[in-house]
């Protein structure tokens, strides 16, 4: 399911090299290519918002949202045992690989033999609940919200507190994209292709030609290339209009 970098790199070259225009070479390609990635990777997240906010139960709707979700599930997964640091229920969100958005969380209380789900709260809303008894977290309503601590880590806090080495506490999240990666040799000063070290692109493989119409227009950017800038912005242009009809 993932997009080649080395087909992604030829066609790009293809595209800018076209008439002499300019030349990529592989460290800018990477750079592009880790942009580009990072963007359609960020649009999905809007677009779902988009076409969930359409009103109506049209089949075109529930088509493009399968589609984005389809692609979005590559980067489901979960953190295991996640360790509590402290006797305040608290875990770093930075030591969670590679997380982007959490979707749940889950805490299993051990001396309850019991697993709940804390509801996510901002911290305002936490000071409020906790003014009364009815409405403050317990082992079967937990709660959880995010802080950031001096030291600028990020931080999740769990209430009531989970007890250190003894309740378990499971993360569903969704991942960042791995970033993409072009290795090469050179041989008579031409950089050749090296599959080892070399990363794909982790995105769906229907993301290929928009994958290459991105970089395209980063790269007419970098080189102050108006013709390839324009011609990688009408590229994708197109093919957005094209998915959306």
């Amino acid at each position: 399911m993932a997009v080649s970098i080395d087909t992604v790199y030829q066609k790009v070259l293809a595209l800018a090299n076209k008439e002499q225009r300019g030349y990529i070479t592989p460290q800018e390609f990477n750079l592009f290519a880790d942009m580009a990635q990072k963007e359609i990777f960020e649009q999905y997240f809007y677009d779902i918002n988009q076409w969930t906010s359409q009103e109506g139960n049209s089949t075109t709707f529930s088509d493009m949202l399968t589609n984005l979700q389809e692609k979005i599930d590559l980067f489901h997964t979960y953190a295991d045992n996640v360790p509590i640091i402290s006797d305040f229920g608290d875990f770093i969100m930075d030591d969670i690989p590679n997380l982007y958005r959490i979707g749940r969380i889950r805490v299993n209380w051990e001396s309850e033999t019991l697993n709940t789900q804390p509801e996510y709260m901002t911290l305002q809303e936490v000071t409020t609940y906790n003014l009364s008894p009815l409405t403050r977290p317990s082992k079967k309503r937990p709660i959880y919200y995010r802080y950031l601590h001096l030291d600028g880590r990020k931080f999740i806090k769990i209430a009531p507190n989970p007890v250190m080495d003894v309740d378990q506490v499971q993360v569903f999240y969704t991942r960042k994209p791995t970033q993409p990666n072009w290795n090469y040799i050179t041989v008579n000063q031409k950089a050749l292709y090296n599959s080892t070290n070399s990363v794909d692109f982790e995105l769906h493989a229907s993301e290929e030609t928009e994958l290459v119409n991105k970089i395209l227009k980063f790269s007419g950017i970098s080189m102050q290339k108006q013709d390839i800038t324009q011609a990688g912005a009408g590229l994708e242009s197109t093919q957005v209009s094209q998915e959306k009809q």
